[in-house]
This record gives C-alpha cells, structure tokens and sequence, in this order.
C-alpha cells in the first residue's frame, strides 16, 4: 500500500494506487504552509526523519536499508541525520550567549 494515496473526486476516499510524486510533493507543500512550517521541506523528508528516528533508537543500519527498500547502506546513511541535531544544552547555551552579549 503506497504512502501517499489518490482519492476519489472530492470523496476523500483513498483509492490504493499511488500518487504522482509531484502530486505529493505539493500536497506536503500545502500542509506545511498551511502550519505555518517555514523550513522547506519534501516527501524526502519523511525518509530521512524515519530512518534518523529508527536509528536514534537503536535501530540497526542493516534493517533500516531493507525498510526504506534502499540496496546500498550507503544510499541509507545519507538519509541519517543523527549528525545534524544539536543537543538542547547547546541550544540554552547559545541562547544564554545571545542573552548575555545584548
């Protein structure tokens, strides 16, 4: 069963085929603006936060490769973001910068 899912006319009722990507990629883009999400954000997005979450918890590359149907590990590790997140002391500790320099 696809992600992202055609509906019927105005129905709402979700057919089973898949959506065109671009399809999705503006529906994402709709919800987001919709919440007020100013980050740019993609159906890749979702990938990346899956496996960073399935990892972040102890999840195993191996296992994270077969889930996002990828052959290599090394297509997986480049949707890794587990580099990218900053720890909240270093969020309190730039604040707490900022703070101090005004």
């Amino acid at each position: 069963m696809p992600l992202f899912q055609t509906a019927a006319g105005r129905t709402g009722q979700l057919t089973g085929s898949a959506m065109w990507q671009q399809d999705a990629y503006r529906m994402i883009q709709r919800r987001a603006r919709d919440a007020g999400i100013e980050t740019r954000i993609g159906n890749h997005t979702f990938r990346a936060t899956g496996i960073t979450a399935y990892l972040k918890n102890s999840g195993k590359l191996e296992v994270a490769q077969h889930i996002a149907n990828h052959e290599s590990p090394r297509t997986t590790k480049l949707y890794d973001r587990r580099q990218d997140e900053i720890s909240l002391d270093e969020v309190e500790l730039k604040a707490g910068c900022r703070n101090f320099d005004s």
